[in-house]
């Protein structure tokens, strides 16, 4: 039973890395330059800025357009996607594989595996989106590894985690935070506590998820216990050390350096290797080790002493192996002494970590990976806390197949399912956002469990002390219906999303007149389901300051103003991706004091939830059409 459950997820593995290398291929290599750019996979017409050396000798290099007056267009290459450098003008070659460090609205960074003796003789660069094999090769041996456990902690994990054996948890120990915590924030923690095998943490938006999962790494790690905090993205990772540094623990970073936030490399195992004073001798011998070697292969006109060359030779292994063993014990050392230790879940190394165990093992954001990654730390945990919420984006699945076969369903959402509340504990009280704007998603996703706290309570747009007070900053929701104006999808010329022109420009007008009010450009976000949508509205929107991305791209983030733009129009009531309505909740709840949402109510109310949507903004009398939204903001009220 066990195996066939890993034999799905392998599977599963194997035809999402097959679909993904097509659609990469598809959407890229098959395209024009320009084309693959417009598909967000692929950043053309660079030119090298600058050029250095980086951690252990890598090549570090930043690229932004040719013509230096551009700015990068929007694409999927972030800090710490796998990518591929190549010479523009040289189809078939295979490139320089990298990661990305940095990006900002005109450059790049990427840090290389290796690269060409000189880069400046090449005028013009491309940069893709790459597959990451490593982290693929980690996930299969991990599933073969859990599949193939029959005793120890991993197998009672397995018990519970595939369904067969019900999760245990103690009666609670007393325990003093060590921050404020709500009620609902203390009693996840106290669950998790006292859970013998495994827990989940429930953090719907604003409910201060990461606090939570902190105060239960602080309280495991209080009572002489080691942590392994995980997470599937690095920036994820970087947030739970930075929150860690800062409640004073002591934290060590493994993974790639050039991955990391540079504000937190200080604390990568790389870096304290390399600055160690231990290394420096280690460094000294391997130095004398191969001006031994050199001299030892020299020609010289007179012979040397009988068993000299040997000598040398052998006197440069002797150092070469205490060089190593001297790296080895210091990396050893650092490991041993952490008593936590963050990584991605694909960035855990066998041949590091070795046959270390972890009392604890957290893996936060858990809802936004595929099962087979969380299998890598699970191997090394006697027990288990998830946290995330399920109710949002669930993870990116390519593969149709793979989809059909529920490899989209993460492990714990999986769980959460097969337990409920045995095994999970939701956190209630919210600290982001106005009531109004929280109540919908409330009562669709949670239950109707969540409450504002008082300090966000009735917060609007109006109570900033640079806002002016008028009818858009004194509420907090609003409806702008597009339907009978002009505003109709269209596909995307050459690409695979949708846009709307018509919505997009009342849209650009509505930032504008919140703008006018006051608010400040970096208080605003304009986020959209489709990338063409995103695209389109950066071309109105000139203010670089105002936040323009996909959902997906939002996630986890948040602005006092956010202003949605849906997009789909059609006489068929079509809404695509729209359907998954676990998007629209991350949309709806990124925004603090001001939510603005833009669609087609004769489109969207031939689904369900966008019906009760509407009739949601109705009932809180915060409907209206595009036609109230003036032309002119000169113009008097």
């Amino acid at each position: 039973m066990f195996e066939d459950h890993f034999q799905k997820l392998m599977r599963g593995l194997d035809q999402e890395a097959e679909a993904t290398t097509a659609e990469n291929i598809r959407l890229s290599r098959r395209a024009s330059d320009e084309q693959a750019e417009r598909n967000g996979n692929s950043l053309v017409a660079l030119a090298i800025r600058d050029e250095t050396v980086g951690f252990g000798g890598r090549s570090v290099v930043v690229l932004g357009k040719r013509d230096r007056r551009l700015e990068l267009p929007w694409s999927r290459l972030s800090t710490g996607s796998p990518v591929v450098l190549s010479d523009q003008q040289a189809k078939d070659q295979l490139g320089w594989r990298g990661v990305v460090t940095q990006r900002d609205r005109e450059t790049i960074t990427v840090v290389l595996g290796d690269s060409p003796e000189s880069m400046a003789d090449r005028p013009l660069y491309r940069l893709d989106l790459s597959t990451d094999e490593v982290a693929r090769d980690r996930q299969r041996d991990a599933l073969r590894k859990a599949a193939a456990t029959e005793r120890g902690p991993l197998e009672k994990l397995k018990q519970r985690l595939l369904g067969h054996e019900s999760p245990v948890f103690h009666p609670p120990r007393d325990w003093t935070p060590f921050g404020t915590l709500d009620e609902s924030q203390q009693a996840a923690v106290s669950h998790a506590l006292s859970a013998e095998h495994l827990a989940v943490i429930h953090g719907p938006p604003g409910t201060g998820k990461t606090t939570t999962v902190i105060e239960l790494i602080r309280q495991a790690v209080r009572r002489g216990e080691r942590v392994l905090a995980c997470a599937p993205s690095n920036l994820a990772v970087d947030n739970l050390l930075e929150r860690l540094l800062l409640a004073g623990e002591r934290a060590l970073r493994v993974g790639h350096p050039a991955r990391v936030l540079p504000e937190l490399r200080e604390h990568t195992l790389d870096v304290l290797v390399e600055s160690h004073p231990d290394l420096k001798l280690a460094r000294e011998w391997t130095k004398e080790a191969w001006t031994l070697r050199r001299q030892a292969g020299k020609f010289t006109r007179t012979a040397p002493a009988a068993g000299a060359r040997r000598d040398a030779r052998e006197a440069a292994k002797r150092l070469l192996h205490d060089a190593r063993q001297l790296e080895s014990r210091l990396v050893d050392y650092l490991l041993d002494s952490a008593k936590i230790i963050c990584a991605t879940l694909t960035g855990l190394n066998e041949n590091l970590l070795g046959d270390r165990q972890f009392d604890l093992v957290v893996i936060d954001e858990a809802a936004q990976s595929t099962e087979p990654p969380c299998w890598i730390p699970l191997l090394r945990a006697k027990r288990l806390v998830l946290a995330g919420d399920h109710c949002q984006l669930p993870p990116t699945v390519i593969s149709s197949d793979a989809k059909r076969a529920g490899f989209h369903v993460s492990l714990m959402e999986r769980v959460v399912a097969r337990w409920g509340d045995t095994v999970s504990r939701r956190l209630t009280t919210q600290y982001r956002m106005h009531s109004q704007i929280m109540q919908f998603s409330s009562d669709e996703f949670y239950a109707s469990q969540l409450t504002a706290d008082d300090s966000v309570r009735e917060h609007l747009l109006s109570d900033l002390p640079h806002v002016a007070s008028q009818p858009l900053t004194q509420t907090a929701i609003r409806f702008f219906d597009t339907a009978g104006s002009d505003c109709e999808e269209r596909a995307e010329a050459d690409g695979d999303s949708r846009e709307n022109p018509g919505e997009a420009a009342y849209v650009a007008r509505q930032v504008a007149e919140l703008i006018a009010a006051g608010v400040r450009s970096s208080e605003i976000a304009v986020i959209t389901p489709y990338s063409a949508q995103a695209r389109l509205l950066r071309e109105l929107i000139a203010d670089a300051a105002v936040e323009i991305d996909t959902v997906d791209g939002f996630q986890g983030r948040e602005k006092e103003a956010v202003v949605i733009s849906l997009v789909r129009s059609n006489a068929k009531g079509e809404l695509g991706f729209l359907t998954d309505t676990r998007r629209m909740n991350v949309a709806l709840t990124r925004a603090r004091r001001k939510l603005i949402v833009f669609g087609d109510s004769s489109t969207l109310a031939n689904h369900e939830f966008y019906l009760r949507l509407l009739n949601y903004f109705e009932g809180e009398n915060a409907y209206g059409t595009v036609w109230e939204i003036p032309s002119d903001l000169n113009e008097e009220e």
